[in-house]
């Protein structure tokens, strides 16, 4: 069979089972070779589209995700959705078609494996027709094993050649070494949290799938927990569980981690947004937990520094507290429960209800829908001034139910990653948050949200600009805005021209028809264009905001 048969025939053996993308006549043959080995394909409207569903299935299946794309251009277009996926270390194959060996004369010709690396993925190819088979395989094991955002570059002409197949077909059992964990290490962690008083443990994404070991931890070491913004609800319903660290947290949550005096990150960069540039944690001892050395004190200088895998650790550091110090109450005392029940949810925070005729309150809209619908969700959220509405005031079921493609700081990549979750968990409600200017970004993607029957809620934060820049520039003139500002936009006619479902909302008693959406088969999605205050939001006015400096 040709190699690009070959190739979609062998990936799609070793696991690969949903693929994104949009079909050129570079990837039109590799990509119905995985769907005759048993792959889905999902077609999106723009190559970054493609890669943004693919960043947001993988991020809660937990499985390698695939993007097919055209040579050149197919491949630009996806670059910032790759770069996201990259930061946040998502296993996602993109299988880009290539140039033929040589050919630089072709249009589509660039260097895509100095294009992938400039964006923090990794670039990988097919070398020839007779090393193909071990290269896609080596490619998909960087990606499931090493959580590697990979490039596989496909050369037209090696793509065309013929080969003999199963007979070059690698072996598909595919482990990961494990991380050999320092005695010393665990049981300097050990003793740091026997004489903590108010310890706090953070999860990040990293610590999805050690949650219960790290849950251990925290009730013998009487640490309350916490989650990053990326791995928010990865705690949710332990009872000394905080919400969310960073900039979303609640005030009464911030103070409950400024006071602590011992903190512990599992999984977790320690980044600017999770620590709010430092000022969660500088002055409190700081542990970090990584599996990756490199990603020890990247942001923030540590005290200690435990190179693991997150739940061998917490095992680990468990059964050593637990030899030495059997009982700890730690930071688990009854007026702590009291302010940690207070301060878990901004739902339960007052909020100072901005009253403008013909014009929605954003905080008192978001917390209205948290109660409308169904606590099974998926909530996305896209970046700008309101990002901290959906992204705080809507809770979250699980780490399943929580996906923020902002590592890049890029808006535009939330509506089809709100299609990526959809198709991951087609259980459950997915929620977008996001604003009208991203929104608008990449409309085309709502064809796809129609076309796929996704029953999925739209929540536009429409204040008529690109609200983080007219806030971060509060001095400047109104004329000087006018780049930044746009006319009032009916993005409801928008929507149904897609083929989606549509109301505009001015007030409180506009959500009859949101109600009843929730209530009826949801049999495609519904976009709520809410016109809210053009007033910074709390993320923005409290300075833990989108900064483009």
């Amino acid at each position: 069979m040709s190699v690009a048969d070959a190739v979609g025939q062998v990936l799609a053996e070793l696991g690969m089972a949903q693929v994104f993308g949009v079909v050129g006549s570079g990837n039109f043959r590799v990509t119905n070779a995985l769907l005759r080995g048993g792959a889905r394909f999902t077609a999106a409207r723009h190559e970054m589209g493609a890669a943004a569903m693919a960043d947001a299935y993988a991020r809660v299946t937990g499985d390698v995700a695939g993007v097919s794309l055209h040579q050149g251009c197919g491949l630009t277009n996806a670059l910032t959705g790759i770069a996201e996926a990259a930061k946040c270390h998502t296993p996602v194959l993109v299988l880009a078609a290539d140039t033929a060996q040589g050919d630089v004369t072709s249009n589509f010709h660039i260097d895509q494996d100095a294009a992938v690396a400039a964006v923090g993925a990794t670039p990988m190819r097919l070398h020839s027709a007779r090393s193909a088979i071990a290269d896609a395989a080596r490619a998909y094991r960087a990606a499931q094993l090493e959580r590697k955002t990979v490039v596989l570059s496909m050369p037209l002409d090696i793509q065309a050649e013929l080969i003999a197949y199963p007979a070059a077909r690698p072996a598909t059992e595919l482990t990961a070494p494990p991380v050999a964990i320092d005695p010393a290490e665990v049981a300097s962690l050990a003793e740091l949290l026997a004489s903590a008083e108010r310890p706090v443990i953070i999860g990040g994404r990293g610590s999805r799938a050690a949650k219960h070991d790290i849950r251990a931890l925290a009730e013998a070491a009487g640490a309350l927990l916490i989650a990053s913004g990326g791995a928010r609800g990865v705690f949710e319903g332990d009872p000394w569980a905080l919400d969310v660290m960073g900039g979303f947290a609640t005030d009464g949550a911030a103070a409950l981690v400024r006071e602590a005096d011992l903190i512990v990150a599992f999984g977790a960069a320690l980044n600017t947004w999770t620590t709010r540039a430092g000022s969660l944690t500088d002055g409190t001892r700081l542990v970090q937990v990584d599996d990756r050395a490199e990603a020890i004190g990247l942001h923030r200088l540590v005290d200690l520094g435990l190179v693991g895998d997150a739940g061998a650790v917490a095992r680990a550091a468990r059964d050593a507290l637990l030899a030495s110090a059997p009982s700890r109450t730690g930071y688990r005392t009854p007026d702590v429960r009291e302010r940690v029940d207070a301060s878990r949810y901004w739902k339960d925070q007052p909020v100072e209800r901005i009253d403008e005729p013909g014009y929605v309150d954003p905080a008192e809209l978001t917390n209205a829908i948290d109660a409308l619908a169904p606590i099974e969700r998926t909530v996305v959220v896209d970046g700008g001034n309101v990002n901290c509405y959906p992204g705080a005031h809507l809770r979250v079921p699980d780490d399943a139910g929580f996906v923020l493609p902002l590592s890049f700081q890029a808006i535009g990549m939330g509506l089809a990653s709100a299609v990526g979750a959809a198709i991951a968990r087609p259980d459950r409600l997915t929620i977008l948050g996001v604003g009208d200017g991203s929104l608008l970004m990449a409309a085309a993607e709502l064809e796809t949200a129609a076309r796929l029957g996704l029953g999925m809620l739209i929540l536009v934060y429409n204040d008529g600009a690109y609200g983080a820049e007219v806030h971060l520039f509060p001095d400047s003139t109104a004329q000087e805005q006018e780049i930044v500002r746009f006319p009032d936009t009916d993005i409801t006619a928008i929507a149904r021209g897609y083929g989606c479902d549509g109301v505009t909302v001015r007030s409180m008693d506009d959500l009859g028809p949101v109600r009843a959406w929730l209530e009826s088969p949801r049999e495609r999605p519904l976009l709520v264009d809410a016109k809210i205050t053009g007033r910074p939001s709390w993320l923005m006015a409290a300075g833990h905001g989108p900064d483009h400096t």
